[in-house]
């Protein structure tokens, strides 16, 4: 699944830089999970109208059997399955809200305790600031494509082990050690939380999660189609109501769940380092 997001990504990355309908731009994210969703929704009317044939089938040749309590807990297993996962992409998504703005606040409070250096050292460590700033940003607009992120994640320890050495530099020569608790404290804190954040991203569930959640999507897309075998005609607002609203809920926990890639984006909490970039000058 992680695989495929990433493979859309690329594709959509592509278009993000030119692709355009009239004077507006079109959202490259809309076109990677606007197939998803179809297809999702394609393949539960599909599973439903398998389950309907077989239903029918199966009632032509004898008396229907008691099978309430098997459709009882397949369908109950599958809500409790939504739950939790709704719950954890929720949870994951926030969190990772919240690792942006405190790794804006440990760089900030890193910057500014340069003007406890000597003169000759801020102007140096300043500019490593903001090229550090670049590209923290630079780096997680690449997720989730891993060869991108890669690159610049090597640019950003590149950047940090420039940061650390010459504010021991500029520590050594103050010879005090109260500027080196402060600063040498606060820059530790900005690399530990850079690597909490880059680790914060690529956390999810394990990959038998959301293949046992499709599984039991299409399970009971098929019992609800066999359920719906003793009526003879079809009642479209049920069928399309259940295949709309199961699809639609699927989708919106994967767009939780990777909130680079889909129309849930956590691109705007990047404007809390966009704001700092711009107060660095």
């Amino acid at each position: 699944m992680h695989r495929m997001l990433v493979q859309w990504h690329r594709y959509a990355s592509g278009a993000r830089n030119g692709v355009r309908c009239g004077s507006i731009a079109m959202d490259y994210s809309i076109v990677p999970f606007s197939i998803l969703g179809i297809s999702l929704l394609v393949a539960i009317f599909v599973a439903m109208e398998i389950g309907r044939w077989s239903g029918s089938r199966i009632s032509q040749q004898g008396p229907e059997r008691a099978t309430g309590i098997v459709d009882g807990a397949v369908f109950g297993l599958m809500g409790l399955l939504i739950a939790f996962s709704f719950s954890g992409a929720a949870s994951r998504f926030d969190a990772r809200r919240q690792l942006i703005v405190q790794e804006s606040n440990r760089i900030e409070t890193a910057y500014l305790r340069i003007n406890l250096l000597p003169a000759d050292f801020q102007p140096l460590l300043r500019q490593k600031f903001r090229d550090y700033v670049d590209a923290r940003l630079a780096a997680h607009r690449k997720h989730p494509d891993l060869t991108l992120t890669a690159v610049e994640l090597r640019q950003v320890e590149a950047l940090q082990r420039e940061i650390w050495a010459n504010a021991v530099a500029g520590c050594q020569k103050t010879s005090s050690p109260a500027v080196m608790t402060l600063v040498l404290g606060a820059v530790n804190e900005m690399i530990d939380m850079a690597t909490t954040r880059t680790e914060g991203t690529r956390i999810h569930p394990p990959a038998v999660v959301p293949v046992m959640l499709i599984v039991l999507v299409f399970a009971c897309s098929l019992l609800a189609g066999s359920l719906m075998a003793a009526n003879k005609t079809r009642n479209w607002v049920h069928v399309l109501s259940f295949a709309i609203m199961l699809s639609f809920t699927v989708l919106v926990i994967l767009d939780l769940e990777y909130p680079r890639v889909g129309l849930i984006r956590i691109d705007i909490w990047d404007r809390v380092l966009l704001e700092l970039r711009a107060r660095m000058g």
